[in-house]
């Protein structure tokens, strides 16, 4: 069981904002089968938001697990989204609509989501942190807390303000551990500092720690048969205060590489830890854009440019040089939205996690693309 909240089994949770899609909806018959073996091996805690999947991350979970299983043999944590609320008066009607989305009567966990300078007024403004309390009162939550992306300075100013938030989740891997522009590790020593147990997004950040180049796999398969992902997750697990390291899964085959190692799960040892080192700087060596797919700055861009879409092309061409990521590029641009219609209102580095410079990256991606003889 977890010493700080009881009711959580394991320290690995189901992140349901990538799901095994059929096109552009969610494969309900995969997810479930997914859901089924996370439960049966141990596991209870589910991670989603009204943003994800376009809203169908919710009505998914209602269909493939709260609907299927009784309510006290899971947890699950939603999300206040900044797009759901414009004043104080929007906040219960919304959460009440996710609660019906869900299938639900309570979360177990609700955050106030993507906390960061540029929303935070927003939240406090409309007494979001106040309302969530008194929806615990009510019953309807049992943990507050919030999920964030900025700096630790910006980090400790919410946890002073409101120091009776129970839970942080932050975005925590070996990439982003010494990132000066991420800053994970001192973001975990403000949560250390004032005793807030942390849930840890981003473990694998993004996918770029398991598609890794050949060069730095075999640093990893010199150890063993274990995948990249699991040192990686397994680097997040370790450290104390993190009760919970979320993954999101797309199919049977990453729940089940996620299982084989987060069942009983183990730290990392010394040459693991050497090994993550190694790969970090090998990693480096690549020169790739560190975007997450968030799509934070995709619903922003008043030009509807597919940024990191673009950024996956960008990154693969310049570390396999491999003509698919010309044909993808092609595909995504045909009707619009390649990166020389950017108007540089820079509407998506304000909300942009990674904080990137993507108007430069945009200009570079276009330089490189834009040219080609198709």
């Amino acid at each position: 069981m977890n010493s700080y909240f009881p009711e959580i089994k394991k320290n690995f949770g189901f992140g349901c904002m990538r799901l095994p899609m059929i096109e552009k909806e969610v494969d309900t018959v995969e997810f479930s089968k997914m859901v089924d073996a996370f439960l049966e091996n141990g596991f209870n805690y589910f991670d989603t938001a009204q943003g994800y999947l376009d809203g169908k991350s919710e009505t998914a979970l209602r269909e493939c697990l709260t609907s299927r299983y009784p309510r006290e043999s899971y947890i699950l944590t939603d999300k206040l989204s900044p797009h759901l609320f414009e004043r104080e008066e929007d906040i219960r009607p919304a959460f009440e609509r996710q609660l019906e989305a869900c299938g639900v009567e309570y979360f177990d966990f609700y955050l106030m989501h993507s906390q960061n300078r540029n929303n935070y007024g927003k939240y406090q403004s409309c007494r979001a942190y106040e309302i969530a309390q008194e929806l615990k009162a009510e019953g309807k939550i049992k943990h507050v807390g919030f999920s964030f992306h900025d700096n630790a300075e910006f980090l400790d100013k919410i946890l002073t303000d409101h120091p009776e938030i129970e839970v942080v989740q932050i975005q925590f891997n070996y990439a982003d551990y010494d990132d000066p522009s991420v800053e994970s590790k001192k973001c975990y020593e403000v949560c250390i500092k004032h005793n807030k147990p942390i849930i840890v997004m981003e473990p694998v950040k993004g996918g770029h720690l398991v598609n890794l180049p050949d060069k730095a796999k075999a640093v990893f398969s010199a150890l063993g048969d274990l995948t990249p992902a699991s040192y990686a997750i397994r680097f997040a697990a370790s450290f104390e205060g993190i009760f919970m390291v979320l993954s999101g899964m797309g199919s049977m085959d990453m729940m089940n590489d996620n299982i084989s190692y987060m069942k009983d799960f183990k730290p990392l040892n010394s040459e693991e830890l050497e090994a993550i080192y190694k790969v970090l700087d090998i990693v480096k060596e690549q020169g790739t854009i560190q975007c997450t797919a968030c799509r934070y700055c995709v619903d922003g861009c008043p030009m509807n440019i597919p940024i990191p879409d673009l950024f996956t092309c960008m990154n693969g061409k310049k570390i396999w040089n491999a003509w698919n990521y010309i044909s993808y590029y092609k595909s995504l641009t045909k009707e619009g939205g390649a990166p020389s219609s950017c108007i540089d209102c820079g509407a998506c580095e304000e909300s942009c996690p990674q904080h990137l410079p993507i108007r430069e990256l945009l200009k570079e991606t276009s330089k490189e693309f834009d040219n080609i003889d198709w």
